[in-house]
């Protein structure tokens, strides 16, 4: 039995999506079939040009919702605005790095409410539409940083450790039910906002570019290359497939070997 992937008639919703993976996981289910909801804080022009965009180039029924992943309130009525949500893909986050001690305390509240709670809001909201249409797909973009970790990053790391939690127990919840659940971990990928880290990092540290990225940036992944957000979009395609079905409660690792040090 050959599996094809098409996802017409599916819709998906995907978090933080106006840029970087999670625009890059939008654009391939988009062009796998589904209809997909873009979603950021922003709405901005640039946010509605991307859903023009993508309908256009793939002939599916894209389109922008503003919501704040940082309220519960929000990330619920997104998925209600959605109206229909087949695929969840919990993407949305924010960084920040200092020492623990000196952790600005607004910045923990908001890191785990955009990179963690996020994903819980959105998952309540979504399951009841999933059942119903007897189908679904919840993947929720972890990190390497949701398997190990690094000195000052000690929100981000325990969000993205919760956010493995959060996608198991989903994946027990739906395990009898045609609904899956399974977390990307990427480690670094070229996104806008890792390309304008360069420069400031190379006059940091005297560096060229290819100094940078080879011994800063790619420092702990072994293939020293990028994860490309076309990679992470195509890893959320195949979890969507038949060939899939099976694959639950998981974590998918798209870190060019950080995680097998």
């Amino acid at each position: 039995m050959a599996f094809e992937i098409s996802l017409a008639g599916k819709t998906a919703v995907i978090t933080g999506s106006n840029s970087g993976i999670g625009l890059g996981i939008a654009w391939e289910l988009a062009r796998a079939g589904a209809d997909v909801v873009l979603n950021s804080f922003s709405n901005s022009e640039e946010d509605h040009a991307h859903a023009a965009e993508i309908a256009k180039a793939t002939g599916t029924k894209t389109r922008y919702i503003q919501a704040d992943m940082s309220k519960g309130e929000q990330c619920r009525q997104l998925i209600k605005d959605a109206g229909k949500c087949d695929i969840l893909v919990n993407n949305a986050g924010i960084q920040h790095v200092s020492p623990i001690p000196e952790f600005p305390v607004d910045k923990w509240d908001a890191i785990i409410a955009i990179n963690m709670s996020s994903a819980f809001h959105t998952t309540a909201i979504a399951l009841p539409m999933m059942r119903r249409a007897g189908w679904g797909r919840v993947i929720n973009i972890s990190s390497a940083h949701g398997l190990t970790a690094s000195p000052f990053k000690a929100a981000y790391v325990a969000a993205k450790h919760g956010v493995i939690g959060l996608t198991k127990t989903t994946a027990l919840e739906t395990a009898q039910e045609h609904i899956t659940a399974n977390a990307i971990c990427p480690g670094y990928v070229l996104t806008p906002i890792v390309e304008k880290q360069i420069p400031d990092t190379m006059k940091e540290y005297n560096m060229s570019r290819e100094e940078v990225i080879q011994n800063v940036m790619l420092k702990r992944q072994p293939s020293k290359e990028f994860a490309t957000t076309q990679q992470l979009g195509g890893t959320a395609v195949f979890l969507c497939s038949d060939a899939a079905a099976q694959i639950t409660g998981t974590s998918i690792s798209v870190d060019g070997g950080w995680t097998a040090l």
